[in-house]
């Protein structure tokens, strides 16, 4: 009777282990889209964030090294656009000048997330809700207005993310993309108009997107014991 008793025990015991293992499947993979708006700053705007928003659109791929740790590749498309009327410098021969233009943005980035993430393994006190910080390199490319603009570009990023639900993740990204040239606006009068020269971070042109991610988890984690979970995904 005793040994019935302590059988049953152990079998409940191993069916509540496995489902919590189940249960707790941890995913290594990400992909989705993302949404929102782009905006550019350079000679035709020097100062004024969010100015002249435009539609942007993307894919992303996110690799989740572990619950703090992630890298992301991003294939995007933004519209930028601006103006030099109503600025307060003043171009040579008070020239004015305006562009519209499209930009493909292909590049990856590291994530730093503050707060471990996930939305299990609570013993390892994730969170469903993490605020993070990017940084990568990409390359940027405008073709029309009579000449193809090709640059790398450094990005730099902040944004937060929230598990919705198992395998469904919610995201917030401001990012902004520094160029390694000066000729985005497709326009001869804002390629250096003032004749200053250009350095690694001066006389540069900036783009920058404000967007909304939707991403699926795929791809299981091997899990197998407490101690994996610690060393390994932590």
């Amino acid at each position: 009777m005793r040994s019935t008793f302590f059988q049953r025990t152990g079998i409940i015991i191993l069916l509540c282990f496995s489902s919590f293992r189940i249960g707790a499947q941890e995913y290594l993979y990400e992909i989705g889209g993302m949404l929102g708006g782009s905006f550019y700053m350079g000679d035709a705007n020097k100062n004024r964030v969010f100015n002249n928003m435009n539609p942007a659109a993307g894919f992303i791929f996110r690799y989740n090294a572990n619950f703090r740790i992630a890298f992301k590749a991003n294939l995007a498309w933004a519209r930028v656009s601006g103006s030099t009327e109503g600025l307060e410098n003043v171009f040579p021969n008070n020239a004015q000048a305006s562009f519209e233009r499209n930009v493909i943005d292909l590049g990856g980035q590291a994530e730093f997330n503050f707060f471990p993430y996930s939305d299990k393994y609570k013993y390892l006190y994730t969170k469903r809700i993490s605020p993070y910080i990017a940084a990568g390199l990409g390359f940027s490319v405008a073709p029309g207005n009579g000449s193809m603009f090709f640059s790398p570009h450094i990005s730099l990023g902040t944004g937060v993310k929230y598990k919705f639900k198992n395998r469904i993740n919610l995201g917030a990204e401001l990012s902004v993309r520094k160029l390694f040239g000066d000729g985005l606006e497709g326009d001869d009068l804002l390629d250096d108009p003032y004749d200053i020269g250009s350095g690694l971070f001066k006389n540069r042109d900036w783009y920058s997107m404000l967007t909304i991610s939707v991403s699926y988890d795929f791809g299981l984690r091997n899990c197998n014991c407490n101690k994996k979970d610690m060393n390994g995904i932590y």
